[in-house]
């Protein structure tokens, strides 16, 4: 192991962790679908014997979740995916739970992040549990030996399903990968919901700006710009579109949306939120016909989809006018506002929480039935990216309105023949 855990790197680890531990009973509280799969996993032990190496975003929503592996009975070792998201305080809390070792600490360079990961890989795994891809990447990369042994994986987000499913089309995916971004139960609420509240809720939080009376352009209307413009125009800003896709452009449109190309948006807009996954949404050209005092803020993965390099390379100066906010003042006086150094915006910002627990309470659960389904059925899903069985993501949400006291209709047995039957004409 090339990185010590979190306990090791703190001052006061112990008031530490009194304060994650209270941060993760609060969300705990708050995650139904998390506590009922937690008294099943408890007395069934359904994870007994399994090594799992996580790297997700390690705040109070993640932890519940690792404390929910630990209790199936899984020996668990977990790190930052993004170098700014860690709370330290959970990162220990996590770390004095019986059968997890946590080396996510808030803010690493390149190298103490890799690090870090290289430390959890120590866990010798049978399953690992991402979000963006750098786990499973470094284990190829880095780890072949491991792959044998590994039963299979669960990747969170649409950068890391995106990542896996390139690497799968090179053939260089060698062990089963299921997408849980890609479910309904996820795709749906946490996406959409989750992006669109959090990213800016951040934002307000981090400027003490108004959104309302803003025009807030949205760089991609996949399903998380779906939930930033929704949330927005609800907001009372009016919001403009822009996208490569032209059915998801006309989607946009048909919704109410102005749709335009970035250059043509940048001179309009008061805050700008990528949401692609993509490089270069924003760049100098666009930079160049900006308004003075513009938010730049990106709620895409990594943080690549500002061109930092060009803007810096525009400025005369740059200063940190708030925290977590970064002005680049330009030759004529302008100045382009970067919040959470172009990271994250609702998890690497200085007061970003992430998304809400109710909405991270249906992605967990997702997470948390698809490492049980690894372990149980090992044999059954060959290397590549699978789509999680509907089966799962239907007892997720099944969980969910129970707790939520809702009742649905079902099936009777006439309308299921209906449906199964191909010969009921006219």
């Amino acid at each position: 192991m090339t990185a010590p855990t979190v306990t090791e790197r703190l001052d006061d680890p112990a008031a530490a962790r009194a304060e994650g531990r209270r941060k993760m009973d609060w969300a705990e509280a708050h995650m139904p679908i998390l506590a009922e799969l937690r008294a099943e996993f408890a007395a069934e032990q359904p994870l007994a014997g399994e090594r799992i190496a996580m790297a997700m975003h390690v705040e109070a929503k993640t932890a519940v979740l690792v404390e929910l592996l630990a209790v199936g009975g899984a020996e668990v070792a977990i790190t930052g995916c993004n170098p700014l998201s860690t709370q330290n305080d959970v990162s220990a809390a996590l770390d004095a739970v019986d059968g997890v070792a946590s080396y996510a600490i808030h803010d690493v360079d390149t190298d103490e992040y890799y690090d870090a990961i290289e430390a959890v890989v120590g866990v010798d795994p049978t399953i690992t549990v991402d979000d963006g891809a750098d786990m499973v990447t470094h284990i190829h990369d880095e780890h072949p030996e491991l792959i044998p042994q590994l039963k299979g994986g669960c990747e969170e987000t649409t950068t890391g399903v995106h990542r896996l499913r390139s690497m799968a089309d090179d053939g260089a995916l060698e062990y089963p990968m299921f997408a849980v971004n890609d479910t309904p139960m996820k795709t749906l609420f946490d996406n959409v919901h989750g992006t669109g509240e959090s990213a800016l809720t951040n934002i307000a939080m981090t400027t003490n700006l108004a959104i309302a009376g803003k025009t807030v352009v949205v760089a991609g209307y996949g399903y998380c710009g779906r939930g930033v413009a929704k949330k927005a125009a609800g907001m009372d800003a009016d919001v403009i579109v822009t996208e490569v896709d032209p059915r998801r452009a006309l989607e946009a449109h048909m919704e109410g949306y102005e749709v335009m190309p970035m250059n043509e948006a940048a001179s309009e807009g008061d805050v700008f939120v990528t949401t692609t996954g993509n490089r270069d949404v924003l760049t100098r050209e666009d930079f160049e016909r900006m308004p003075d005092g513009v938010l730049l803020a990106n709620a895409g993965h990594f943080d690549v989809e500002i061109n930092l390099d060009q803007l810096a390379d525009m400025a005369v100066s740059s200063r940190e006018v708030r925290d977590g906010v970064q002005e680049y003042e330009l030759p004529d006086g302008r100045r382009l506002n970067v919040l959470a150094e172009g990271r994250l915006v609702n998890l690497a910002g200085p007061l970003s929480m992430g998304h809400p627990v109710e909405v991270m309470d249906q992605s967990f659960g997702v997470q948390a039935v698809c490492v049980r389904e690894l372990s149980a059925a090992p044999d059954a899903y060959d290397a590549g990216v699978h789509e999680v069985p509907d089966r799962l993501d239907r007892e997720v949400a099944e969980v969910k309105l129970d707790a939520e006291g809702i009742a649905i209709d079902g099936l009777s047995d006439d309308q299921r023949e209906y449906l199964d039957s191909w010969d009921h004409g006219t």
